[in-house]
This record gives structure tokens, sequence and C-alpha cells, in this order.
């Protein structure tokens, strides 16, 4: 394919030779054409001299106009376009800029470059293009260097003024041609003056103005605007209904059916309106393929929030549950996602919880998932009292990892029945205030050939409140460290499940020390520093603060 190069002249006389030298320096150009725009000094001389084809207008008409007395002059299958101001223009820049077109990779190429101006770029065209021509994604749309096969260009309009080369653009995408933006690098050239960008960018709004309404853009916008608005506020209704149903106590259920009934409707109605403007807009366009892309680019807002309430709904769904005509509705992330350094963190799912019944004969016990027992912060063999009655916790059965199962009074107290879930975070709340005798773990040091055991009684809070540290020693060596709230009072400690003796608490003393002895061993009971805690140790009147289990002296 032969190549043409066309360079729009006016007053650029100190650096039009060696735009042409270069130019000429490549073997893959065959002509090269200036275009004098009505100059004032010598430019079509120094071009002459240079080796270029010279064409002169008498009067100045702009960068548009020269450009297409270039193009009906020159012969090339090829025609690149390329300013004369350039001042550190290469050979290897050209290159880069035909290369694509002559291997087949596009049908059009434009440049871009490192520079300080763009001032009409960032602050005029890409504003215009982004609002008309969504799909259009170049870095710089104005470059002004570019290069086109003749038959593409045979059939566009050249603008006469700066609007020419986004002009070009916009027909080149409209019209489906294989587009390439060329990064050359930097290159220097003359800046021009306020003045000069002022008539620059009016023109460039011009072009673009122009080209939206001959290719149906303002139309587009007008028609297709308010339906994909109204469909979005139908879905944002739908969804916020659906969500006050489920989530918001203070919103009465009717009135969440009612906004999403309503945003469902309005969804329904523009949605429709949409789909046949959108259909009107296609059968009326020559060129499918750049409509389809700015149609894309216009629904998307639509189509993300309609997959945003499909996701909101089955999540839903999939977490309804109904017995015996009552819906109730818990849903729980499966997926946990930690970015960063996860090697020392441990992470787990807790819940919702399914409430069922015991099961035969287990009248005073309390299956539990594990991960309901830590939040409860109690373990596998302790009690839990529920309306004065005692109850031990048991592990569930397999395939039961997120069931309950409390015999009939303890439901019946708790106000809990089959079939209810309960989020972890409110399952400490139905527990509030219930009396359990915890089974403390000693230090995995101790020798402990007495088979000692300790208990402690607490009662479980809802939240956190200021408690002390308690550590007990067995014969001067630290086996356990626990911490509850106390309250100015009698507190029991306990051998065996028989009273041992009673110490008092003022919570202003810094610390408390009892010590119990057990035969020939010392049990030393240190309350000291304070600390946050959600469990509140029992007193005498309540329960055991310690209970030791020994078996041998």
């Amino acid at each position: 394919m032969s190549v043409s190069v066309v360079i729009p002249a006016y007053n650029e006389s100190k650096s039009v030779a060696h735009v042409i030298k270069v130019v000429k320096s490549l073997n893959i150009v065959d002509e090269v054409i200036v275009v004098n725009d009505g100059s004032s000094d010598n430019t079509a001389e120094t071009a002459k001299k240079a080796g270029a084809i010279v064409i002169s207008h008498s009067i100045n008409q702009g960068k548009g106009a020269a450009l297409k007395t270039g193009f009906k002059e020159s012969k090339g299958d090829i025609v690149a376009f390329i300013d004369a101001d350039l001042h550190n223009l290469s050979s290897n820049q050209i290159k880069e800029m035909i290369s694509p077109i002559l291997e087949g990779k596009a049908d059009i190429t434009k440049t871009k470059f490192k520079r300080e101006a763009g001032r009409v770029t960032e602050l005029t065209a890409k504003p215009l293009l982004n609002f008309f021509f969504p799909e259009l994604k170049f870095d710089q749309p104005l470059s002004g260097q570019f290069a086109a096969k003749r038959t593409f260009l045979n059939g566009i309009k050249f603008e006469e003024d700066y609007g020419v080369d986004v002009g070009i653009v916009l027909d080149a995408d409209v019209r489906g041609m294989k587009i390439k933006e060329v990064d050359i690098g930097k290159i220097e050239h003359t800046h021009s003056s306020i003045q000069e960008l002022n008539k620059m960018a009016n023109e460039v709004v011009r072009t673009i103005v122009d080209r939206a309404m001959e290719y149906g853009r303002f139309s587009m916008m007008d028609t297709l605007g308010k339906s994909i608005r109204m469909s979005i506020l139908g879905l944002s209704l739908t969804s916020l209904g659906l969500f006050s149903i489920f989530f918001i106590n203070r919103i009465p259920a009717i009135i969440g059916a009612a906004i999403a009934l309503i945003g469902l409707i309005t969804t329904i109605y523009y949605v429709f309106k949409l789909i046949r403007k959108t259909a009107v807009i296609l059968s009326k366009s020559d060129k499918r393929f750049p409509t389809l892309k700015s149609l894309f680019y216009m629904h998307s807002p639509i189509v993300v929030s309609g997959l945003i309430l499909v996701a909101m709904m089955i999540t839903m769904i999939g977490s309804v549950h109904i017995d015996s005509g009552k819906i109730s509705i818990e849903p729980a992330s499966s997926n946990l996602i930690i970015w960063g350094d996860v090697s020392n963190i441990r992470t787990e799912v807790r819940g919702p919880y399914i409430i069922d019944s015991a099961l035969e004969n287990e009248y005073t016990i309390l299956r539990m998932p594990i991960e309901a027992m830590n939040t409860l912060e109690l373990n596998y063999g302790d009690s839990i009292y529920i309306n004065n009655k005692k109850y031990n916790l048991n592990e569930t059965r397999p395939g039961e990892d997120n069931i309950i199962r409390i015999p009939y009074d303890a439901r019946n107290y708790l106000a809990l029945s089959i079939g209810n879930i309960i989020r972890d975070s409110d399952i400490r709340g139905k527990f509030i205030e219930s009396y359990a005798e915890k089974s403390l773990s000693l230090t995995p040091t101790f020798n402990n050939s007495n088979n000692l055991r300790i208990n402690e009684g607490i009662f479980l809070k809802s939240s956190s409140e200021k408690g002390r540290i308690v550590n007990i020693y067995f014969d001067n060596q630290k086996i356990v460290t626990t911490s509850g709230i106390f309250q100015n009072g009698d507190y029991s400690i306990y051998i065996n499940n028989v009273k041992y003796t009673t110490i008092h608490i003022n919570k202003k003393d810094t610390k408390n020390v009892e010590q119990v002895y057990w035969g020939k061993h010392t049990i030393k009971i240190e309350i000291g520093d304070p600390t946050d805690s959600n469990v509140a140790f029992a007193t005498s009147d309540k329960g055991k603060f310690l209970n030791l289990i020994l078996s041998n002296k």
C-alpha cells in the first residue's frame, strides 16, 4: 500500500523543513504534500526547498480545509496527517503511526503523546464525548496526528477548522472502523494562545454536537434518559421495600410491601417502555454496532441495579424459613474475604441457629453448636439454669451444626418456639442473666495428679462492664486466670460442693487475696487488676463463686 503524508502549515517556516526531512527519511512514504494555508511568511518556499509538493491557499481557511485540500491532491492508499510545528519529530514516531494500517491491524490510527498542554481536550472534548459517545475511550481524542485508509477518508466529511480531528474519529467510530490509539512518546510543538484555544474549543464543541445530532445521540439521550432513570428508581424502591419488610422493625411490614409493590410496577412499566424505545432506535440506525455500544453504556446502570435486586432476593429467599404459617429470615454470609496476612487470624462464621425440640429423654440437656457455645463463652459439660432448673450443655448431633435443641420447659420460659431463628448476635440476649456453672481450663503445664477441677458461678450479661481479673494458684503455681464483674458483697468459695468460706468484696479495694487449704496443699485466690468482662460472678445468695473439686488430699 502506498503512503502519502499531508502537512498543513500556517506560518511555520521555522519548523516545516525539519518535519519534511523526517518524513522523507522513511522509505515507506511515497509522497509528501505541504498545504500552505495562506501563510504570510516564507513557509511555501521553505517547504519546496525541503523537497515537498506545495499547494497554497490564497487566504487562511483553517486546518480542516488544509487537510481536505491535501487529501484530494494525494494519491496514496494510506494518508497520514502531521502538523508542521513539531520540533522534535522522529521517523520512528511516524512509523509507529502508519505501521498498524500497513499490517492490517487498524483502519485508522490516531496518536497520543506526552505534552504539557491539553486544556481543550480535558475541559471540553472529553466531557462532551463521555456524554454523547460514551463508547469512545481515547486518552487524547484531539491529538492532531493521524493516518487512515483512503477508502475510509473518501466517505467522510472534513470539517473546515479545528474540529476536523475529532470529526474524523467520530465518523470512524460510527462506521465501525478499527481505530487504534498509538503512543508516540513526547513531542514538542508551538503552544497556542488563550484566544486560539478559545477558538479551537468552540470549533471542537460545534463538531461534537453536530455529529451527536447527525448520529441520533441527542434523540437517544432524550428518548431513553427518562425511562432509564425511572426504571432505576423503581428498582431502588423495590429493594427499599423488601429491605424494610425484613430488616427495619420500625417500618410496618404493610408499608414496606406497599413501597416494594410501587417500585415493582414502576420498574415493569418503564422497562417495557425502554425496550420499545431501544428497539425503535436500533431499527432506525444505519450503524448497528456503534449504536449498540452506546446503548450498552447507557443501559449499564439499570442492569447493575437489577442484578443487585436479584442478588438481594436470592439471598433472602435462600434464608427464608416457614413454619406453621410463620415466616422468618436470617441472611448469613458463608464467604469471608480478608486482605493481607491471615496466618495468625482465626475466622469463623457463626449462626444463624434454628430452635428445635430436645431429643427423647433429654429433658435436662441443651444441645448447642460449638459456635453458639463460643459466643456464650461456655464449654460442653458446663451447666446453665433456666427458671431455676439445671440444664447440662452438650454438643450437637452430626449434621446439626446450626440447630439448638432445647427442652419444652426451657423453650417455654425463654419464649422460643420450634423453628425460630436466632442470630448469633442475639443469643446472649436470650440467656441474659441466666446463672451458669462454668468449668475453668487449667494451665496445660500443671501436674494435675490430684484431679483438681474448678467451677465458677456466673451470670451472663449482654454487654461488657468493668470487672476484675481473678488468678488462682495451687501451691504457688498459677493454674488458671479468669475474669468477671463483682458487686460489693459476699462471695462463697466451695470445696467439693461444700461451702468452705465466704469473702467480702469491696470494689474500691485494689486487691483481695484468699487462701484455701486442702490437706497439705494451699490454694490462693487473688482478685487483682480491672478488666472488661461480660459475665458477673455469683454472690453468696445467688450461687457459688468458686467450687473447687479435689479427689485426693
